[in-house]
């Protein structure tokens, strides 16, 4: 039985001193030919003991991590070389939060504790708000009396990106292009010129809907690659919030429901990227429009807070705290597979590109509600 004092929401806590880790390390590093072996292998490998800390670890791992040596990251847990943010927000690190629970690292290292070699797909979000999709392995090895893991780490962002972008921008292109391909030939059968004007306004709606898919996407791998140039310019909060109620509600998802601006929210003149704070906000607000609740009003709000511009999009329905723990991370959707990757672009854009905070709160008592701050 474990020690309830021990026990973490996920994980035992434990670990070995730095002086027992180092002595370890230097027992395991005694197998010269192991260790040749490990550092010829171009994949990430690291050997972990029964703590789940790092006693080896190959080259192409610590580099992964952004550290210089070896030696910086034995004793360390797989999470807290990677940086991940709930590691580093936790008192015992890696593997013993209650996010822990969704991560499959974190399940990989847990059944091999039960001598089950395992393998399972992560995502991790790191303090400087990267993304990272891993796939990773755990299995148990015993080495002069001791219980190890052999730990081996492939990096498939770019597979899950290429994937992403299959599933979401090519779908979404082919049906904007599809219906815009449909209502044209309908065009060339109708005479009534009521008519004939209604639906092409429709069309021009439908190819200014394909353009801006095309400009998300762009942007999006543009800041994923590090190489998206922000362009401020003063702009004012309440207009923001007027441009997008005004195009959201004759959306296509707008269904039964309402967008109203807070009577309170205040007009404030500031400094972003207005094409970026659009981009987020729109997208808290097509979230709430995907949410299937007829006849619901989404509130949009903007208020001064310190020195700093808050807006927020909120709605009654309330999200489930195992998916608000995973909603900011790349591809994660209960939208379905492939999707996703509009509340991943909220922080992505907002923390890394407007100097600003993206968050949520989510409860029975008062709905759901988006912020970024600027």
């Amino acid at each position: 039985m474990f020690d309830k004092e021990l026990i973490t929401d996920y994980n035992l806590p434990e670990k070995l001193s730095d002086e027992q880790m180092k002595k370890q390390s230097e027992v395991f590093a005694e197998n010269k030919i192991l260790v040749e072996l490990i550092d010829s292998i171009s994949q990430m490998l690291v050997i972990l003991n029964k703590e789940r800390q790092i006693v080896y670890a190959n080259k192409p791992y610590y580099d992964f991590c952004g550290f210089a040596d070896l030696g910086s990251i034995i004793g360390m847990r797989s999470g807290d070389a990677l940086k991940c943010v709930h590691a580093a927000k936790a008192l015992d690190g890696c593997n013993t939060t209650d996010f822990c629970k969704t991560c499959g690292a974190a399940q990989s290292l847990y059944e091999v504790q039960l001598g089950i070699k395992s393998t399972k797909e992560c995502r991790i979000t790191t303090t400087t708000n990267e993304s990272l999709d891993l796939r990773v392995t755990a299995a148990p090895y015993e080495y002069k009396g001791q219980t190890l893991t052999v730990f081996t780490i492939t990096d498939i962002g770019n597979e899950k990106r290429r994937e992403a972008l299959e599933r979401i921008f090519f779908h979404d292109i082919l049906n904007s292009a599809s219906g815009i391909s449909g209502l044209i030939n309908v065009l060339g059968e109708i005479e009534d010129r009521d008519e004939i004007i209604d639906i092409t306004n429709t069309i021009q709606g439908a190819a200014e809907k394909l353009i801006d898919e095309i400009q998300m996407q762009h942007q999006l791998i543009s800041a994923e690659r590090g190489d998206l140039n922000p362009t401020f310019s003063e702009i004012d909060s309440l207009s923001i919030l007027t441009d997008l109620k005004k195009f959201y509600s004759s959306h296509n998802l707008i269904a039964e429901k309402t967008i109203v601006i807070n009577e309170n929210a205040e007009k404030v003149s500031f400094n972003s990227d207005p094409v970026l704070l659009r981009r987020i906000i729109g997208n808290m607000i097509k979230n709430a429009l995907e949410d299937y609740n007829p006849g619901e009003q989404i509130t949009l709000h903007c208020q001064t807070n310190n020195d700093r511009i808050q807006f927020s999009v909120h709605n009654s329905s309330v999200i489930k705290p195992n998916v608000q723990i995973q909603l900011f991370k790349r591809s994660f959707s209960t939208k379905g597979s492939g999707r996703g990757l509009g509340t991943y672009s909220m922080r992505l854009l907002g923390e890394k590109y407007l100097n600003g905070k993206v968050w949520l709160e989510s409860t029975q008592e008062k709905g759901t509600t988006f912020f970024i701050e600027v």
